[in-house]
């Protein structure tokens, strides 16, 4: 991986109000999307030269690295850095964990909110660690319905709880500025499996507390 360190300062005249931004990425993979873009710029009509487009394929390709970090992740080693024995056998919730992803269909970007729980079975993780393999997942090329059952399967995989409880609602971007244009439209998709899949209680208890406010 090559590492690039960019500094800005204020302007001329002013005190320097420089900020240091460390950004890091395969070099040759941004000059090889840079190329690629560049390209997309003249097959839409653009004037790739022009001065707001100079930047614009390297600025895409970084931000694409970025969006679709997520496979550089291995969500079952995060949930393992905070691995911790522990009697607690009740549920422990996540919710409103921010969630931004790109459609696998027409690469726009979904975004929304996942809200998950599991019942330890001997173990926990950091609380972290469960926005963080949300985080791992939705970094990648997805469909919801895919995402959701993700996330459920690593966490019962790599934790082996008593069960676990997956629900995302979000807003489709290919849904609502192109095709069907319905901007109003939100999908929500559930995964479970052990007693939330046993036990009546236990998931109600779950859709009551994710559509509460305690706080």
């Amino acid at each position: 991986m090559a590492k690039r360190i960019e500094k800005i300062e204020g302007g001329s005249g002013e005190e320097s109000t420089g900020y240091t931004k460390i950004e890091t990425w395969d070099a040759a993979t941004i000059e090889e999307l840079s190329t690629i873009y560049y390209r997309v710029l003249q097959l839409i009509g653009e004037d790739p030269e022009r001065e707001g487009l100079k930047n614009t394929p390297s600025r895409v390709a970084k931000s694409l690295s970025f969006l679709t970090r997520g496979y550089e992740q291995d969500p079952c080693a995060i949930l393992n850095s905070a691995k911790f024995k522990e009697e607690y056998r009740q549920m422990v919730l996540v919710k409103d964990i921010d969630i931004y992803s790109m459609c696998e269909h027409h690469m726009l970007p979904f975004f929304g909110k996942a809200h998950v729980a599991y019942i330890p079975n001997g173990y926990i993780t950091g609380l972290s660690k469960v926005a963080r393999v949300v985080e791992a997942f939705s970094r990648r090329l997805q469909v919801q319905e895919r995402l959701t059952t993700q996330i459920r399967n690593c966490i019962q995989e790599c934790l082996n709880p008593m069960g676990v409880a997956v629900v995302i609602e979000a807003q489709h971007m290919c849904m609502q500025i192109r095709g069907v244009q319905k901007q109003n439209s939100v999908t929500t998709t559930s995964a479970f499996t052990g007693v939330f899949l046993e036990k009546l209680n236990t998931r109600e208890e779950f859709i009551h507390l994710i559509g509460t406010k305690l706080h």
